[in-house]
């Protein structure tokens, strides 16, 4: 036991010592100036992504006919919107999205456009952006009734 407690003080006395230098010398300040930087746009968050309506009802159709509309996107958020992708349930239906980035209070219009050939019946399509938004994925939806061509 004795042997034990001289060694600990030992190799205690040579961690005290052999720390000679500051800590705050090995430092390097451009990483330290690019590290605040980089706290300072984390702490803005993310873009946060807004609708003025998650669903458009076009209502009744006849089939053949192109339904046209648009969704308002607004950015909720402090740092630019950028939407990367937006994709459709199926080829019926193509939405057009700004490509630009939406400033921090800004808002931007998603168009699309329904092909109801050969669609007769109660209609729901949804339409998904792919965001820089913290929630990454949105979804929209069409919905409407085609009735078949008299």
């Amino acid at each position: 036991m004795k042997n034990f407690t001289i060694v600990y003080v030992l190799m205690l006395s040579v961690a005290l010592f052999s720390c000679k230098e500051k800590a705050t010398s090995k430092i390097n300040t451009s990483n330290l100036e690019t590290a605040k930087e980089r706290d300072a746009v984390i702490g803005l968050g993310s873009a946060i992504i807004d609708f003025d309506k998650r669903e458009y009802d076009f209502g009744e159709v006849t089939e053949g006919e192109l339904v046209e509309g648009s969704f308002e996107i607004i950015n909720k958020g402090k740092v630019d919107l950028i939407i990367t992708s937006a994709k459709a349930t199926c080829g019926c239906t193509v939405p057009e999205w700004p490509k630009e980035a939406i400033k921090p209070g800004e808002s931007a219009p998603l168009k699309f456009t329904f092909n109801s050939r050969g669609r007769v019946g109660k209609q729901s399509k949804s339409i998904t952006l792919q965001t820089n938004s913290e929630k990454v994925t949105e979804t929209i939806r069409i919905k409407g009734t085609v009735v078949k061509k008299s």
